[in-house]
Parts: C-alpha cells; structure tokens; sequence
C-alpha cells in the first residue's frame, strides 16, 4: 500500500470519528429531553416572587426588675457588713413572695475620694450589690415598695415581657399573617395582568422576632421613700414575621 492510500485512510477515518462524536452528542441531548422534559422548560417558567409581612401585639404581663443596696461608710468592713444585712433581708422577702429568676447581678466595693483644693483624698467606701428578679406586672409596684422598707436603695430599672407560651403563640399567628398577606399580593397583582396561578413553587419563611420594649429607667430611691405607692404599669409586645412565595404563572 502506498503512502498516498495510508493518509487518504486514515483521513477518512477521522471524518467518520468526527461525525459520530457528532451524532451522540446530539442523542444524547434530545434523550436527556424526552426523558426529562422539565429540565427544558424549568428556566423558561414564569414566576412571581412576593413577600408578606405579619404581625400579632400582645400584652406583656411579666416584669424584670433590676435593684439593689448602696451603702457609704467610713471603714470597708463597716459598708460590707451594713450591704450584706440589707441585701439579706431584701433577699429573704423576694423569696418569701416566690418571685422568678432571683439572681446577683453585681457586687463591688471601692473606695470613696473628695477631690477638693487639686488634692485627693479618702473619705470612705462605697458598697453595692445588686440583684434581679422575674414577677407578674400586676404585683410588681407593691413588692418594690417592700423591697426600699426591708433595706434597698435603688432602683435601677424595670422591663416588660409576655410568657414564653404566649409570645410562641404570637409568632405562629404572625407567621399565618404574613402567609394570608402574600397569598393576597400574589393574587392581586396576577389578576390585575389577567393571569392565573398555578402553583407554589417555593416558600420562604423568615424567623418571627419580637424585640422587647425598652426599659423603664428609675431613679436612686431612698429608703424615706417607702410611703409612696409605685404603680408599674406593662405594655405591649409586637411579633414580626415574613413569608416570601415564588408562584409560577
């Protein structure tokens, strides 16, 4: 054989390569379509995409207070003894009332300077320790008039909450809201453009939050104030939620 016949071979063998890798390729792409035809049309598939929002309010009837004892003295030993007394029997009367979450907060002692004539100098210690507590709202303003009696002497604040159970109903009912509230957008908009849906394609749905209201600040109260009548009156909490829905069409 000659080495004009080998060439013109193994040229028509190429082309004939060339042309079958070709043909599966473009078997394979129309198998891949009979078998799965979504995977042609899913891109093309028209869809709206809309987001609702929900919320629920609901009453907070839990109280967290902040307090304390705040001793000054002249010896470190004399304000340590004096704001172990006092916080004992402040502590001892929460208990007695089963409030929620009794715990110390903080305790310090430091010592206190008269800065006078650009010199300073030591006149006494400084003593604190204080604690919070959980209680029902509605008890809240007797028990902190208590509290200054048996030997606190401040008050450094007051917040509101709802139950746990209450404020999980709250984000199953936002989350319904904001879910009736998309459906209605979508079906606004789609009959407004004369279409028609067909079915829901993804839901999203973003964590209900309910950020608490903000404290109550109280001014230092002294011991001579135990006579006046603290009302303590709770507000509102508000659940948020959204839902996003892609819908084809």
């Amino acid at each position: 054989m000659s080495e004009y016949e080998k060439q013109s071979k193994i040229s028509q063998f190429t082309v004939v390569n060339l042309r079958l890798g070709k043909l599966l390729a473009i078997c394979s792409f129309l198998s891949l379509t009979l078998i799965n035809p979504a995977i042609a049309s899913e891109k093309l598939l028209p869809t709206l995409t809309v987001t609702g929002n929900g919320m629920e309010r609901i009453a907070t009837t839990l109280t967290q207070v902040r307090l304390g004892v705040e001793i000054q003295g002249k010896t470190a030993t004399e304000v340590q003894q004096e704001v172990a007394k006092r916080t004992s029997a402040v502590v001892d009367l929460l208990r007695s009332k089963d409030v929620e979450q009794l715990q110390t907060t903080g305790v310090r002692l430091q010592p206190n300077y008269d800065y006078s004539n650009n010199q300073r100098r030591l006149v006494g210690y400084i003593g604190t320790n204080t604690i919070s507590y959980e209680l029902q709202t509605e008890l809240v303003g007797t028990l902190l008039d208590e509290t200054v009696k048996v030997g606190a002497s401040r008050i450094d604040g007051v917040s509101f909450t709802a139950t746990p159970e209450a404020i999980s109903t709250a984000q199953f009912e936002a989350l319904r809201n904001a879910t009736i509230d998309a459906q209605a957008m979508a079906d606004a908009v789609l009959k407004t453009l004369n279409l028609t849906s067909k079915e829901i394609v993804s839901i999203q749905v973003n964590e209900a939050s309910f950020p608490p209201p903000k404290p109550i600040q109280f001014e230092q109260l002294s011991r001579a104030n135990a006579r006046v009548n603290t009302p303590i009156i709770g507000g509102e909490q508000t659940v948020r939620a959204s839902v996003t829905l892609q819908i084809s069409y």
